[in-house]
């Protein structure tokens, strides 16, 4: 097939805008964490993308989008990347894009999980835990899913993530944030932003670089990726809105909410975004900002240590947007239909893979965390935390 330069341009451009997506979730968990812990929250991020693109080329994408095995994991057919081309391939792009497009994905993925680890964790403990995550939660989700798995085949939609990305990494920080424990101090004195500036730059470039993840996801440059681009703008700004409405309601309107549920409504749309109109986006983004704030609310009231929200903004996001694809698809935007046109079927085949992946993650995620802690340990000591990961880890200070 010949090389369709536009499609290879807009695909090549998306990869470099979800690349910049994992920096900046680590400068969003980097100005909420206290200032002691900022260098380390951050290098998680580029930490992850290093190992998580190695694992990747050497086995993860194989696993992922090789042969199906049961519908529950490729083969590894394409591991170190044998058999994959630079030429044209069917779709008019190289199937080296693909990769490259994927990789990305799988990384911020595991950069989302490093939420349920801030400020307490041993560095060497997470460079197992997170090459053992990403083979053996991501991987296999993302098979399921999109690499001829079994919810791929029993019609589950999945345009751009929300099961793959949002609700394994969300569901996935709860676990372990109860398997590593609570910080030192936490519930007994205030552990508060250090940097509330830095956290909405992080939000910028995540906002920035949602539109390559979601608009990237059709794999064309055409009329479902401009869709994709603007409903997920539109998701984006009515669950910032929604967060900013109802903080404000129970006291100050804050920056830090308003971002966070502009965030809860990109995590909603990533599930969605190829298959609704603009306005699904509305009611997806308004429901997602207030139900993403009720359950960080409902979190604290808990006394959890889940403090970077992955849970509430990731995991609850994508389990509503996976629900809410079922809900708002409408035919005329990509030919499938959901639950408002009466198609009960769709909503239950993604409820269903929702659900699945939720549990999956989330359980096997506990047990990875457990063994890791139980043989290695995942917490600093005592006196490391106390002085921070930034010297204990790394022996650098801002």
């Amino acid at each position: 097939m010949t090389l369709d330069t536009g499609t290879t341009a807009w695909l090549l451009t998306a990869t470099a805008l979800v690349m910049l997506m994992t920096p900046g979730v680590g400068f969003f968990y980097g100005g909420l964490v206290r200032r002691k812990n900022f260098i380390s929250m951050v290098a998680l991020s580029f930490i992850v993308f290093a190992l998580v693109s190695i694992q990747w080329v050497v086995m993860g994408y194989s696993l992922a989008f090789g042969q199906d095995i049961g519908g529950f994991i490729g083969n590894l057919q394409f591991a170190g990347l044998q058999g994959i081309g630079i030429e044209a391939g069917d779709q008019g792009y190289p199937p080296l894009l693909f990769v490259a497009f994927q990789l990305v994905f799988a990384a911020i993925a595991m950069a989302i999980v490093t939420s349920g680890f801030a400020e307490r964790v041993k560095l060497s403990a997470f460079l197992v835990f997170a090459l053992l995550w990403t083979t053996l939660v991501y991987d296999p989700l993302a098979h399921w899913a999109w690499g001829g798995g079994w919810a791929m085949a029993f019609g589950a939609l999945d345009f751009a993530g929300g099961t793959v990305v949002h609700i394994s990494s969300g569901f996935a920080a709860l676990a372990v944030a109860m398997v590593i424990g609570k910080r030192a101090g936490f519930g007994k004195y205030t552990m508060e932003p250090h940097n509330i500036p830095m956290t909405l730059l992080g939000a910028a470039l995540l906002w920035f670089g949602w539109f390559g993840f979601n608009a990237g996801s059709a794999l064309a440059a055409d009329g479902i990726a401009a869709n994709a681009f603007m409903v997920t703008n539109i998701s984006a700004a009515a669950g910032g809105l929604a967060w900013l409405a109802a903080s404000w309601v129970r006291g100050k309107p804050s920056s830090l909410g308003m971002v966070s549920g502009a965030i809860a409504g990109l995590v909603a749309i990533t599930p969605a975004a190829g298959y609704v109109t603009v306005t699904g986006a509305i009611a997806i983004g308004i429901v997602a900002g207030l139900l993403c704030y009720a359950c960080m609310l409902w979190r604290i009231n808990k006394g959890l240590d889940e403090s970077l929200d992955a849970w509430s903004i990731h995991g609850m996001g994508g389990l509503w947007g996976a629900f809410a694809t079922g809900i708002f698809a409408v035919a005329a935007v990509n030919g499938y239909s959901g639950l408002i046109e009466g198609n009960v079927t769709q909503f239950l085949a993604n409820a269903a893979g929702a659900l699945a992946a939720l549990v999956y993650a989330f359980v096997v995620t506990f047990i990875l965390a457990f063994a890791v802690d139980k043989v290695i340990g995942l917490r600093v000591s005592e006196e490391e935390e106390y002085v921070g990961l930034d010297i204990s880890q790394h022996g650098e200070r801002v």
